[in-house]
């Protein structure tokens, strides 16, 4: 399936949760989703790292997912209301993205000032081997992101997806993976520990309200500086239903 233009991006990545639900049901009575079907869902790490200050709030880091399909973009603010991938275009190699908040006019944010990550698919043309600039605006705030290609993947930006989850590092000891489920049913992270090239996340299991759709899910796991080793790194789901391994890419 061809991924949408410009044009046709801004409609799809504002589902709502109940067309999101809609389209899942045509996507259980056989219709293929692509990787633009986003939505804005995220778990984000819960704490503000030591070191960071108020200057570091405004900076934006990034990571290409789902195999070269997908990017997820870093941002600073309340944990409770995650940024949506909005509008989406590129020129060559240059993706301009454009992000808004989090969709829900009656939603409270919360104080704190967590790291959140918001989901977008790359235009068909981008070539996920090759270096990719993403530049990114989120209110008043513009950063441009430089991303290197990996020559490893193998999806075509606008293809369908695989559905499988995926990894990318987006900054020392800190990884975006991307799940996919329930929009409603985010994965709750238990435990991290990790150590040389590999680690370990244990996700919750719980017996909660679940939306039908079939939705991809940022979230961002912290090992910490100098805790792990970022080359050929294998990361361990336990629980959740997630239960696997994933290559980190990046």
């Amino acid at each position: 399936m061809a991924l949408p233009t410009r044009a046709a991006f801004r409609p799809a990545t504002a589902l709502s949760v109940a067309a999101l639900s809609a389209a899942a049901l045509l996507l259980l009575a056989g219709c293929t989703a692509g990787p633009s079907a986003t939505a804005p869902s995220s778990t984000p790490v819960p704490s503000t790292p030591s070191g960071a200050d108020g200057d570091d709030f405004d900076d934006m880091e990034a990571t290409l997912l789902d195999d070269g399909r997908m990017f997820a973009v870093v941002t600073w603010g309340s944990s409770t209301c995650v940024p949506q991938v909005d509008t989406v275009s590129a020129n060559g190699q240059t993706v301009t993205v454009g992000l808004v908040g989090s969709g829900d006019a009656d939603a409270v944010c919360t104080a704190d000032m967590a790291q959140r990550a918001s989901i977008g698919g790359l235009p068909e043309g981008v070539d996920p081997t090759k270096e990719i600039t993403l530049q990114v605006t989120y209110g008043d705030v513009t950063d441009d992101v430089d991303l290197d290609g990996d020559a490893s993947f193998t999806g075509a930006p606008g293809s369908s997806t695989e559905y499988t989850p995926s990894a990318g590092w987006f900054d020392d000891g800190s990884l975006v993976l991307l799940t996919w489920g329930s929009s409603g049913c985010l994965p709750i992270v238990e435990g991290i520990e990790g150590s040389g090239a590999s680690g370990t996340v244990t996700f919750a299991d719980d017996d909660r309200a679940c939306t039908m759709d079939m939705a991809p899910r940022a979230t961002i796991i912290a090992f910490g500086d100098d805790q792990v080793e970022d080359d050929d790194f294998t990361l361990n789901l336990v629980g959740g239903g997630l239960d696997g391994t994933v290559q980190v890419r990046g």
